[in-house]
């Protein structure tokens, strides 16, 4: 409780000296301005304090034209927690040959906001605007083997992206990308 001669920017002092991150509005527009600015098209803020923690924490901001490449992650205690903040985004689930075995979409305000994935699922993330999303996975993140990328799937950078992107925002249930 604030005494009578305290002040909100006070309280505000307290709080940062406690150690208290606190994370708003203007945060997340801050992060889709750095995102649609970004070569890649999207804008991370870890919160965890550096790659050896035990839980790795992170808001990201993505543009629709962001690629994620449809990957897994292949050790066997390493989830991934994903909530939407702000925005809608769509998370696609495939077989190992490619084929779309499930669509999710989250929306901040929606009937379903978040998931936790499992272990060696193979998925990748899509929005048709800018989302803002919080990220949780265990840790340590160790960058050689954070990600296996689906085979079936163009590396970040090649000519065959865009074309990919716009089949992965399209495809449905049962069908593959490759249009087997």
């Amino acid at each position: 409780m604030l005494a009578n001669n305290e002040d909100v920017t006070s309280k505000q002092s307290a709080v940062e000296r406690m150690g208290i991150k606190r994370f708003d509005k203007t945060l997340f527009e801050n992060l889709k301005a750095q995102a649609d600015r970004s070569s890649r098209r999207r804008a991370h803020l870890n919160v965890h304090n550096n790659y050896q923690d035990p839980v790795q924490r992170l808001f990201i901001a993505m543009m629709p034209d962001s690629y994620v490449r449809p990957h897994r992650h292949t050790q066997p205690h390493k989830w991934e927690f994903f909530m939407v903040l702000d925005g809608e985004l769509d998370l696609i689930f495939f077989d190992e040959q490619g084929r779309c075995e499930q669509r999710i979409s989250l929306c901040a305000n929606g009937e379903t906001s978040g998931v936790e994935i499992p272990p060696n699922v193979w998925h990748a993330t899509t929005c048709h605007s800018p989302v803002v999303f919080m990220e949780v996975k265990q840790g340590p993140y160790e960058v050689t083997d954070d990600k296996g990328f689906a085979p079936w799937s163009p590396e970040e950078g090649s000519a065959l992206v865009p074309d990919f992107l716009a089949r992965v925002k399209q495809v449905r249930e049962d069908e593959y990308l490759d249009d087997k």
